[in-house]
């Protein structure tokens, strides 16, 4: 069985908007976990170069074989990361959202997990959904997201380098 748009929104993720229809007001607070799909139709182009930010000095565009390599032709699912609540209880999904999109528009953001997606020609059209979660259940969804997709595909999504685990795993 594939995780795509159905599955996803069955197993309590909403939101399903493009990066340059999203409002960020809209994302609530509370942490949760959340996932960057193609939209239906959407032809794969990688960008020379990254519309990411320079963070630190460090260039997130990756050559065009590296792209190709971690490419998954018929996954629908480009990445799934994870918005803890933060030392302070007031990250969650609004902010961290909001640091992913302003990386990928070219804000010096530390926000370098995902940082593929802004590699993609059209990467504003893709569709992000995300799910709630208690904080304590954060960690082991993005685990076990992870961990269902290289079951299914083989290897990690697009645009995650690095396997979530859980504490102990």
């Amino acid at each position: 069985m594939q995780i795509n748009k159905q599955t996803l929104k069955d197993d309590g993720f909403v939101g399903f908007r493009s990066f340059d229809q999203l409002d960020i007001n809209r994302v609530p607070r509370a942490p949760g976990i959340y996932v960057v799909l193609k939209p239906e139709g959407f032809e794969r182009v990688f960008l020379a170069k990254s519309l990411g930010a320079r963070f630190k000095k460090r260039d997130p565009s990756l050559p065009q074989p590296a792209l190709e390599a971690e490419w998954i032709e018929n996954a629908d699912v480009l990445y799934i990361g994870k918005a803890g609540p933060g030392s302070t209880g007031n990250r969650g999904l609004r902010k961290h959202i909001q640091e992913f999109t302003d990386f990928g528009r070219g804000r010096p953001v530390g926000h370098w997990d995902g940082r593929l997606i802004w590699q993609l020609a059209g990467s504003q059209s893709l569709v992000i959904a995300w799910k709630e979660l208690a904080p304590e259940e954060v960690n082991h969804a993005e685990a076990a997201y992870h961990a269902e997709f290289v079951r299914i595909y083989g290897k990690l999504p697009f645009a995650n380098l690095v396997q979530a685990r859980t504490k102990g795993a």
